[in-house]
């Protein structure tokens, strides 16, 4: 091969480069099919849930009569007709399918009613007369941890000893404070398709992000095996967590209604009844103490924290798990102890949500690491700074894990430099004095996420990659697309492996029947498994042409290069379509499976230690806001963000990521506020009540960058997970809200602030800064 050839391979790449959405055309002309928009077969039915009305209560009698008799009803079910297991808990077996006798939230599913339109099955739903009989309600997590009632045991992770750190600490502060919950409000709702085949099969098109969970569940409420069941997710209108096990509900209702109607039904949530139904992000509630020294230092830690985690089970150990994995965020502890409990709730089944606890553990720490500060009157970064975890001491977890890869004091330093910090820090100071109603505010926050899923078994991986006759290339993999464009990243993965341009692969529909015992697309790992599997199907296939080129043409097989569509080998060039032409004929095998599993690691559930994450993604962002103190509205001025996603497969999307998530953090911490009235109703379940960001909420300046840096693990091409971490960058909007708050009473006064900072909340904080203030 000549020098220039050589210069062509070296220089060519598919992956690292800014590429569109694989779908983003289809998207923008409204061609994009997403599960309701699957054309209906002849003689589909359409399904609806009956709710119950009480958030605790026995159901003494149900009549059913005024429901069969609406107009278009072809069936009404109830948990006795479903012809197996009545349970969709992904772990704990305590989440029915249709509640059996008794109701635990208002909301909860009794039965399904089947009729010829969706809108004839939604009037008729709510004709049911049920006779109640209540028992009593628990609806805060701070009730259940007064009651004891919880889901799980109690967890604890503790290191050192707190107690001796605590009596040798110059300072203590304790406190409490609460961070609500969280709609995932995902554009497209719960919904699901399910077509009877014959003997016995079921085929579940499902909005998921766990085709393969919805294939045990759907299968074990049919009283069927697996193998029975196909389910298949082409692209959601959104997941965010919400559609990880919550989707089970609706894949086993549909296909309950399709056995027993022997017809095809479509079950599709609209608003009101997919918030009513479905669980959100776990809101917390934490009382804390910690001990540190005159600069800042922290000495001894100790927290306590509880989830509202509804009635079931759920996910809401493994959230645990996460926020106490990362209530330390970006800090060494040293004597810490750490208890997180699962309060049951007669409220929704509370449910992953991305960064799934992460975020509401390192909230905590952050709150602390404020209000020591304010009471040493010190700039917020400098003690956020002087705590930071070490290159090589301070560097390892309260659980036991060894920070290798710890870029925050690099990146926090071109941050605050980048941002001018200071100058802005000092120019906000003038303005507070010199405003007595608007008062402006600013924080810089960093934040360490872990990437992995925390129960080890999970972090694998499947693909299948075929290569036809025409050169043209086919990826499926076990990863969902729910926007955030995991194929695309796979597909760019498999060019490059092949050396073709990205036009030349497609990615297809998820199925159970082509990649089985999937992991759900969650916790950050989508594009890291998937892309490692697809990578390892597209090797297994290049070896194959490269064996076949260098019997071919001479030389070695080690030394034929594939690169821009092009095969160079023994000093001759020919197209890649060409070469598999040619290797067809010669009965190679042009299709293969990959596989791939995260090495090293490992969990002891009872002791909380371990190696639970691959490695850490890093980032920092500084927000600046104005604080109105006499109406409590604020408005986002300025965002500089710096996020590591390592070698990044496609920076257009990882920034992409990055700006979503950070608004969407943005709401969760301040607008977004799920509110349930004292008989246990979810009140804010509809855009009307529930107030998602809007176009207006977003600053005008908005500086999103990715920090050079290369994983040192051995990711897909070293790249680092943009999925959930991100989410943790609008801290600093909140700290940058507390901050403004507490310019009233010259930073020399907490507010206490609870999250989300509502307005109302913004007044209460001011008026407490002035009162104490005198």
């Amino acid at each position: 091969m000549n020098d220039a050839g050589l210069n062509r391979v070296d220089a060519w790449a598919e992956v690292g480069r800014a590429r569109k959405h694989e779908s983003a055309e289809l998207h923008v002309r409204g061609q994009a099919t997403y599960t309701d928009d699957i054309a209906e077969l002849a003689g589909t039915l359409h399904a609806a849930l009956g709710l119950s009305a009480r958030a605790h209560a026995r159901v003494k009698g149900i009549d059913l009569a005024p429901v069969r008799a609406s107009r278009g009803v072809v069936a009404v079910l109830t948990a006795r007709d479903i012809p197996g297991l009545n349970d969709c808990g992904p772990i704990v077996h305590d989440d029915p399918i249709l509640a059996d006798g008794l109701v635990q939230y208002v909301g909860q599913p009794i039965f399904i009613v089947v009729a010829d339109s969706h809108d004839n099955a939604r009037r008729a739903a709510r004709l049911a007369v049920v006779d109640y009989d209540d028992l009593p309600a628990i609806l805060t997590p701070q009730a259940a941890r007064a009651a004891a009632s919880y889901v799980l045991p109690p967890m604890r992770l503790a290191r050192g000893d707190a107690a001796q750190a605590f009596a040798r600490a110059p300072h203590v502060v304790k406190g409490e404070l609460h961070v609500g919950g969280q709609e995932q409000f995902y554009l497209e709702g719960q919904v699901a398709y399910a077509i009877p085949g014959e003997d016995r099969g079921m085929h579940v098109y499902c909005s998921t992000q766990h085709p393969s969970e919805m294939q045990h569940v759907v299968a074990h409420a049919l009283g069927l095996h697996s193998h029975h069941v196909t389910v298949e997710c082409r692209r959601m209108g959104g997941g965010f967590g919400g559609k990880e096990s919550q989707s089970a509900l609706w894949a086993a209702a549909a296909s309950i209604a399709a056995v027993r109607t022997g017809r095809p039904v479509k079950l599709r949530a609209d608003r009101d009844d997919d918030m009513l139904v479905t669980g959100k992000r776990h809101c917390f509630h934490y009382e804390y103490e910690v001990g540190y020294d005159d600069e800042g230092r922290i000495l001894a830690a100790k927290v306590d924290m509880v989830s509202r985690a509804g009635y079931s089970a759920d996910l809401s150990g493994p959230v645990a798990t996460r926020a106490v994995c990362h209530f330390d965020n970006a800090y060494y502890l040293s004597d810490v102890e750490i208890r997180a409990a699962c309060g049951k709730t007669n409220t929704q089944s509370n449910t992953a949500f991305r960064g799934f606890g992460g975020p509401q553990g390192a909230i905590a720490i952050e709150y602390v690491i404020d209000e020591i500060a304010r009471k040493l009157g010190r700039d917020a970064l400098d003690v956020r700074r002087l705590n930071l975890y070490g290159k090589t001491e301070r560097n390892v977890t309260p659980f036991g894990q060894e920070i290798v890869d710890n870029v925050l004091p690099e990146l926090l330093a071109e941050l605050e430099a980048d941002s001018d910090y200071r100058a802005r820090r000092a120019a906000i100071l003038e303005y507070n004095r010199a405003s007595p109603v608007l008062r402006k505010g600013l924080a810089l926050t960093p934040l360490k996420f872990g990437i992995a899923f925390n129960v080890t078994h999970l972090n694998q991986a499947g693909a299948l990659v075929h290569v036809y006759v025409d050169g043209s290339i086919l990826v499926n993999h076990g990863g969902t697309e729910m926007g955030q464009g995991i194929n695309t990243k796979v597909m760019q993965v498999v060019a490059h492996e092949l050396g073709v341009e990205l036009a030349r692969v497609r990615a297809t529909a998820t199925n159970t029947s082509k990649v089985a015992n999937t992991s759900a697309t969650a916790a950050s790992t989508g594009a890291d498994l998937n892309g490692k599997a697809a990578q390892d199907a597209a090797r297994k296939i290049r070896a194959r042409l490269a064996d076949f080129a260098a019997a071919q043409y001479g030389g070695l097989a080690s030394e034929v290069r594939f690169a821009a569509g092009t095969v160079f080998v023994a000093g001759l060039t020919l197209p890649f379509g060409e070469l598999v032409a040619k290797a067809y004929l010669a009965r190679v095998q042009l299709w293969s499976d990959g596989f791939y599993a995260t090495p090293g690691l490992h969990w002891d559930a009872k002791t909380m230690t371990g190696r639970p994450f691959s490695y850490f993604a890093y980032g920092a962002a500084v927000s600046e806001v104005v604080v109105d103190t006499l109406t409590g509205e604020w408005k986002l001025l300025r965002v500089d963000a710096l996020y590591d996603a390592g070698r990044s497969l496609n920076p257009s999307i990882d920034i992409g990521q990055v700006e979503g998530a950070f608004i969407q953090g943005m709401g969760w911490l301040t607008t977004e506020e799920l509110w349930w009235n004292p008989a246990g109703k979810l009140m804010t379940h509809a855009p009307s009540t529930y107030k998602i960001p809007a176009v207006s909420d977003c600053p005008e300046d908005l500086r999103v960058r990715l920090f050079d840096n290369a994983n040192v693990e051995d990711s897909i091409h070293r790249s680092k997970a943009v999925g959930e971490p991100p989410l943790l960058l609008p801290f600093s909007v909140f700290f940058a809200i507390r901050d403004a708050i507490s310019s009233v009473g010259d930073h020399k006064i907490n507010p206490p602030l609870s999250a989300p900072a509502t307005s109302e909340e913004i007044l209460k904080a001011v008026e407490f800064v002035e009162a104490a203030r005198g």
